[in-house]
């Protein structure tokens, strides 16, 4: 072993990539130093561990060097230089491996000695311009064209473009073969994740790695780990079933898990504190199928965007991973595993098991990739739905023996789960399905699928008809609050079932109750009852049934139904009597609150009906739906009022037509929201509050103005839409505002449409509201509509859609404004079953 003092220079990125000390000719002489890296050999990258050198291990000197003065520095400085060569003994070591591997290549291929392929390995070296590791890990992925020679050439490619081009890249071959290298050769598990970090994950931007192992039970142990602090580890060294790690996901999602910032993510693992704001990425690690543990990978930063060239180096580490953690030595045969150990051992447990049970084992593909399970045993206790015998199955294939495990059942991802995780499956009522000639026939069944060792041992319990009929039985009684029994008439002998004895209040080590004994348990009233329902079936021979109130020893009075029925022998005599008892208390007490609320719904009802009444009558007095002609000169008014079809929806809609002191004549329309007597009332204030607001003499935005406040101050919570109008005879000009309300329609020759709508909101909204005013100049002949939404408005059409409705009906000629109002209430298209105001008006 070579003695070198470290360096005072962090190695470059090639030393980082792979171990910079290698033998030149691997005879085992020192090795000297490498002209393709240009770095002293058996330099050791610097050390990220907590108390590593130049930590605090000893009093620091210039430029933070140990003061090499002192008795601690020496010592220091000593642990330092140790520290280092074993490093640096285990680089060269790993490039020795790989060096020896392509002198065996050069060996085979060309039919020489080992001397011969050292000076042929050296010579094509120097021809190469490569180091003899570099060039002997692309001998080595030429021979093995495996994954890891097929990753090495992908990230050449993706990184520089050119396959031939020389350049750090192609040190991504000597940094695998040596992780795997290190990996292969050191059964340590904390040794394989300190040689990834080192040699394969470093160079990515890594700054951690750990190790899990995970446990049959679900939890997982930090069997290696490197940048981590001891401490940290220590925390960490368990990790119980059920915790929501970053690694546990991989593991129970056997899939990949990428994390960009674990700090967002909220998901707690190892080194959380530290490097909060990086990123994670947990592999799960194993081999044919079965899930060994998990890789996690830690990056200071936010987890940075990685080519699928590097996803997959990550996969390969992983792999090496799971090769460490697994009991037995990695299988490099044919990709043919073995006998499992212990499967002997569960085939005999399998036997002394009382249920049917399956011993499964894996089957992999040419590539190692689990494909289906082997049958490798059924025991004694087999039965195939199929009803073939245990040897038609024995030996086969699970998705070839039952099809349809990977169908309707998902059985067989379950078994691949459980191999995977080690995790046992359980579960009651499990609906299993099996073609039997080709017909679907489904079994119920507990299920018991656990992993031993390399095998997985199911086990199923087939629900038996009589108990589960049984059980049901129990169960519809119990929720029935039912009882049974049987009493003997001729030897005396009364039989109860457990519910019964509950029912009663009586211990089930206490006697039943003889059927002639009835009246003694039930309260006095009902004893006529009783002995009527005893004559029928005593006497008369016939099943009856009855209802008393039984009294129990508890002071509890509970209501039963008590139905029985005779047993005759073939004499035609009574020798028994069946039945059953029922507890209807609660259905008693049900039909009882149930006539109370009938009555005091129908009481409630009477009451509506009445305030419904009131509320009509009063709309009535004020708007009868019909009304005599109004005297107005030069001008033509007729009114309708279509109240609800159903009393209940009285409503709120009004309107007014009056002449004025002043000769001008008052138009309005309105509608208070809601229906009722509330609705009712507020109506009658609106529109008696208008009529005296407009003796004033105000325009129409004035007096919906001061409606408004009344709206808003002097009522309780009235609001309401309206269209008021002035009409000056002498001029023929309206002046009108709406507060919220439809626009009224002009029916102008055979032309009708709606007048601008001015600004206006609701009545009762605001406590102030201003309103614009519109000015219309009429002509003889024109015939102006104000109307309610109950003429228009549907539940399933928009109001626009309801508004060109209306204007379509209206533009029908009619030889009297009456009939033209009559029309237009008789083709309403309106399904609201609202109450409906309508104003004509025609200048003369």
């Amino acid at each position: 072993m070579s003695r070198t003092e470290p360096a005072g220079n962090p190695p470059g990125d090639d030393a980082l990539l792979a171990p910079a000390a290698v033998p030149v000719s691997g005879t085992g002489s020192p090795p000297g130093p490498d002209p393709a890296h240009g770095a002293e050999p058996g330099t050791p990258p610097p050390s990220s561990e907590p108390g590593g050198p130049g930590t605090g291990l000893a009093p620091a000197g210039p430029e933070g060097a140990p003061d090499r003065s002192s008795s601690v520095g020496r010592l220091a400085a000593t642990v330092e230089r140790l520290r280092g060569e074993i490093r640096a003994a285990h680089a060269a070591a790993d490039g020795r491996a790989l060096i020896e591997l392509a002198k065996g290549v050069l060996i085979e291929r060309l039919s020489c000695g080992p001397a011969q392929a050292a000076v042929q390995l050296a010579e094509l070296a120097d021809q190469a311009g490569l180091s003899q590791l570099e060039l002997a890990a692309d001998i080595i992925n030429q021979a093995a064209r495996d994954e890891v020679a097929d990753i090495a050439g992908e990230f050449v490619r993706r990184a520089h473009g050119d396959p031939e081009e020389q350049g750090p890249g192609r040190s991504v071959s000597v940094r695998l073969r040596t992780a795997e290298s290190a990996a292969l050769a050191s059964g340590d598990t904390q040794a394989v994740a300190e040689s990834l970090l080192q040699h394969a994950l470093a160079p990515l931007g890594a700054s951690a790695v750990a190790v899990w192992t995970a446990g049959t039970d679900g939890s997982l142990s930090l069997s290696g780990h490197a940048g981590f602090s001891p401490d940290e580890a220590a925390r960490w060294r368990y990790v119980p079933p059920g915790v929501a790690t970053v690694a546990r996901q991989a593991l129970g999602e056997r899939r990949p898990v990428h994390i960009p910032s674990l700090a967002e993510a909220g998901v707690p693992s190892i080194g959380h504190s530290r490097t909060a704001e990086g990123g994670r990425v947990a592999l799960p690690a194993g081999t044919g199928g079965r899930i060994n543990g998990v890789l996690e990978i830690c990056w200071p930063q936010l987890l940075p965007e990685r080519a699928p060239a590097v996803e997959r180096q990550l996969d390969a580490l992983a792999e090496l991973c799971a090769r460490t953690m697994e009991s037995a030595p990695a299988d490099t045969g044919l990709r043919t595993p073995r006998e499992p150990a212990g499967v002997s051992e569960l085939v005999e447990l399998a036997e002394g098991l009382h249920d049917p049970a399956l011993v499964l084992t894996p089957h992999l593909d040419v590539h190692g990739h689990l494909t289906d399970f082997r049958v490798r045993h059924a025991n004694s206790r087999f039965l195939d739905p199929a009803g073939r015998p245990r040897s038609a199955v024995s030996g086969a294939l699970l998705l070839e023996a039952y099809p349809m495990a990977a169908a309707d059942s998902d059985l067989f991802d379950k078994v691949e789960r459980v191999y995977a995780t080690g995790e046992p499956f359980r579960a009651r009522r499990m609906t299993l399905t099996a073609l039997v000639d080709q017909v679907p026939l489904d079994t119920v069944a507990d299920l018991s699928i656990s992993r031993h060792g390399h095998a997985v041992l199911l086990i199923w319990r087939i629900e038996d008809e009589t108990a589960r009929l049984a059980s049901l039985l129990q169960h519809a009684q119990r929720l029935g609050r039912i009882g049974g029994f049987e009493e003997n008439l001729v030897s005396g002998e009364v039989t109860w079932n457990g519910q019964l004895f509950a029912l009663y209040g009586r211990a089930v080590t206490d006697s039943p109750v003889h059927l002639q004994d009835l009246s003694a348990h039930a309260h006095p009233d009902d004893a006529v009852t009783i002995g009527r329902f005893l004559q029928a079936v005593l006497h008369h021979r016939r099943p009856a049934s009855t209802a008393f109130r039984l009294q129990r020893p508890d002071g509890v009075t509970r209501h039963i139904r008590v139905i029985a029925e005779p047993v005759l022998d073939a004499d035609s005599r009574l020798i028994a009597v069946r039945g059953a008892y029922q507890d209807i208390s609660s259905q008693h007490w049900t039909e009882v609150a149930l006539a109370a609320t009938r009555d005091q719904l129908e009481h409630t009802e009477k009451e509506s009906a009445e305030r419904n009444r009131l509320a009509l009558q009063l709309q009535h007095a004020i708007m009868p739906p019909r009304r005599a002609p109004l005297d107005a000169p030069g001008l033509e008014v007729a009114v309708r009022y279509r109240p609800a079809e159903s009393e209940s929806l009285v409503g709120g809609d009004w309107y007014d037509a009056v002449v004025l002191p002043s000769k001008r004549i008052l138009l309005c329309v309105g509608d208070v929201a809601g229906h009722g007597i509330e609705a009712a009332t507020g109506m009658v204030v609106l529109r008696n509050a208008m009529r005296g607001l407009a003796v004033t003499g105000a325009g129409p935005a004035q007096l919906l103005s001061w409606l408004n406040i009344v709206a808003h101050h002097l009522t309780e919570h009235v609001t309401a839409t309206a269209v008021c109008g002035l009409y000056d005879p002498e001029t023929r000009t309206l002046r009108w505002a709406r507060a919220g309300h439809l626009p009224p329609v002009l029916v102008r020759g055979a032309d009708a449409s709606t007048l601008p709508m001015p600004g206006g909101l609701l009545l009762g909204a605001l406590g102030e509201a201003q309103y614009e005013e519109s000015d219309v100049q009429l002509e003889p002949g024109d015939t102006l509509l104000m109307y309610t939404d109950g003429l228009v408005e549907r539940r399933d059409t928009s109001v626009h859609d309801s508004l060109t409705q209306l204007l379509g009906t209206a533009q029908t000629a009619s030889a009297t404004l009456d009939r033209r109002l009559d029309h237009l209430l008789t083709h309403s298209k309106s399904d609201t079953d609202d109450d409906t105001c309508l104003i004509g008006v025609r200048v003369l």
